[in-house]
């Protein structure tokens, strides 16, 4: 973020074991512990927002229905699959 323009703070408590992990992974990722909790915080929001459009969907639509669940459970793992073997290793 530009000098200019500096990024809000946050003073957080955590628990002991929730701050090594942080801390681990931040490490393990190579990035800043900042860095690494806002990507979290990116990550949380994206599936809150995900949720809400889901719940929002289905108050207009009705419910999924196990078939639907079933084939959208199918098409995450395929990506997830392929995006695991399109990853350098």
């Amino acid at each position: 973020m530009p000098r200019g323009n500096p990024s809000p703070k946050l003073a957080i408590t955590v628990e002991p074991e929730v701050h090594a992990g942080v801390v681990a992974a931040a490490a393990d990722e190579g990035v800043s512990v900042s860095a690494w909790m806002t990507n979290a915080a990116r990550r949380a929001l994206r599936v809150r927002a995900g949720l809400r459009a889901v719940a929002d969907w289905e108050a207009e639509h009705g419910a999924f229905t196990d078939a639907e669940l079933a084939a959208a459970r199918r098409r995450i793992a395929a990506q997830l699959s392929g995006s695991a073997r399109s990853e350098p290793a």
